[in-house]
């Protein structure tokens, strides 16, 4: 038996990978054949409609009422009723009940003859999967069935022929010396075809993909690590729209008088977790631009949040604000002023005429207290909402056993992200102002990476905790692990004491003391973190919508 080949050269780090291997090996395992049960009191004379079924290699069992077809649900797994709904005894939609009650995630069928609404009505409502009306020829039920049962496997097939044919063009994408927009638009392919594999069966397919992610995040390292330290120069020239130019160039611009602007940011919320809550934004608002922007280093919050509510990178920030500005081992809240940054950004912009409003929800209360009050915002130019869960969603991973086996990896971390906003606060709040003429700028602070990779460094008692990055005097580090700046200055960062220097987690490293070390490093791994250098925290989603009404 052939086995799917993914090799790593050592020194170039490219990845080799045998994809006519991996398709070889999966047509080795045939699909399993799905389980019919045909309840009809005229089974018999459907015998040839039975055998077509069976050619296509369907196995088909048959009854002749709903009394022993719930019966039969009880003790056998069945893939698909196809379901008579005219019978003797009891009816085919009160045998429809009987099945969901035994088992609700049956997939039902119903073959009738009568096409009035209100059957049709009460049959959806009871959760059919299809209907059929009566005279039925083989072709009909074979498609009915593809639907139900081939539908997933379809899918697949379909994304892995995809994936396979996309493959080559990120392979060359990422060998062709990309610059900060090619970047974005590599990890944009990325996360695309990530959600996408999640409709796939294929554990080789999404190794693979696994893998050039790997890959793109060990080059965009090396390119980070190149050019940061000209993005944040004042003097640059050509560097990419970062934490605090994102007012400046993303939001102001798009206030108009009479037109409301609510900016929303999700704190730490990652471009694929945007992707993942995107369909429920798309009910009530058009989205009009899906961009992204780069967050600074670190990418934590102290650092991204105020450089975007001040309009400044760190070192000027605490240059101007000496007494509010907190470096990591001050006392005290880290991002207690940004409605006063922000103020100050208007004043230094000569936009002191914008009529703005500051909410931070950092409590359900808090949320609530939104919803109620949402209208009254209404009368604003531009009304900034800070939302915190995401990041409280990762802090409590790393400490709560229960939440690292809810979120135990990142499709996971999506599906929890999508389940909290459907359901939360802010989007009650935003529904209630749908239907009017606003607009809608969404973006966030910084992003994570679940960590895999430990990394060991040692410094004094002033050196900070952060497991993606440091600060301290006498770091002792492997300098392959790590973007190191001796100056912060260089990396538009204060100098929080003497001889102080700075260093940032490369792809999916973190950053943990030889004290009791092994046991920091099980502990930690795979959660998710943030403060380094990785596609997923740096590059993170700004998006503008407008109400649908």
């Amino acid at each position: 038996m052939p086995e799917a080949k993914v090799q790593r050269e050592p020194r170039s780090g490219r990845i080799e990978i045998d994809l006519q291997t991996v398709f070889a090996l999966k047509s080795q395992f045939p699909m399993p054949i799905a389980k019919i049960l045909w309840i009809d009191d005229e089974i018999e004379s459907l015998q040839s409609q039975k055998m077509f079924l069976e050619h296509k290699g369907y196995e088909v069992q048959t009854l002749t009422n709903g009394f022993d077809g719930i019966e039969y649900v009880k003790d056998n797994l069945v893939d698909v009723v196809l379901l008579d709904e005219t019978m003797p005894g009891i009816s085919g939609l009160e045998t429809l009940s009987g099945i969901k009650e035994v088992n609700m995630s049956i997939p039902v069928v119903l073959i009738t003859k009568n096409e009035t609404e209100n059957l049709m009505d009460e049959a959806i409502g009871s959760q059919i999967s299809d209907y059929l009306i009566k005279p039925v020829n083989p072709n009909q039920v074979l498609l009915s069935l593809k639907k139900i049962i081939d539908n997933k496997r379809l899918v697949a097939e379909k994304t892995t022929t995809a994936y396979q044919q996309q493959f080559r063009e990120l392979f060359m994408a990422l060998n062709d010396d990309p610059d900060y927009n090619g970047w974005m638009d590599i990890y944009k392919k990325l996360v695309y075809w990530e959600l996408e594999m999640e409709k796939s069966d294929s554990p080789e397919m999404r190794e693979i993909l696994q893998s050039q992610k790997q890959e793109a995040n060990a080059a965009f390292f090396k390119y980070v690590s190149k050019h940061y330290s000209s993005w944040v120069d004042p003097k640059a020239t050509s560097a990419p729209i970062m934490s605090n130019q994102l007012f400046r160039f993303k939001v102001l611009p798009h206030l108009e008088k009479g037109k409301p602007v609510f900016f929303i940011l999700i704190d730490n919320l990652r471009f694929d977790q945007w992707k993942a809550i995107q369909p429920i934004f798309a009910e009530s608002f058009r989205i009009l631009e899906e961009e992204t922007f780069y967050s600074i280093l670190p990418t934590a919050t102290q650092y991204c949040r105020n450089a975007i509510f001040a309009g400044l990178m760190p070192v000027e920030i605490e240059k101007l604000f000496s007494e509010q500005w907190r470096n990591d081992d001050d006392e005290g809240g880290k991002n207690l002023f940004e409605e006063e940054f922000f103020r100050a950004q208007l004043k230094r912009m000569k936009r002191e005429d914008i009529r703005f409003s500051y909410h931070k929800i950092l409590h359900h209360q808090d949320g609530q207290q939104l919803v109620n009050n949402i209208h009254n915002l209404l009368e604003n130019d531009l009304n900034i909402i800070v939302y915190n869960f995401v990041d409280m969603l990762s802090h409590a991973r790393t400490e709560m056993e229960v939440l690292k086996e809810l979120a135990s990896d990142e499709a996971s971390y999506r599906s929890i992200t999508r389940s909290w906003f459907e359901h939360s606060p802010l989007h009650q709040a935003l529904k209630k102002v749908a239907d009017k003429d606003v607009k809608l700028v969404l973006a966030t602070d910084h992003g994570s990476v679940r960590v895999k990779t430990a990394h060991k460094v040692v410094g004094d008692k002033q050196t900070t905790t952060n497991l993606r990055y440091k600060h301290g005097r006498n770091l002792a580090f492997e300098a392959k692990d790590v973007l190191a700046f001796r100056d912060p200055r260089e990396a538009g960062l204060p100098v929080p004491t003497v001889n102080s220097s700075f260093i940032f987690a490369r792809e999916d490293g973190y950053l943990c003391y030889p004290n009791n070390y092994n046991h920091y490093v099980n502990y930690y791994r795979n959660t998710f973190q943030h403060g380094g250098v990785s596609l997923e925290e740096m590059i993170v989603p700004i998006v503008k919508m407008v109400s649908k009404g």
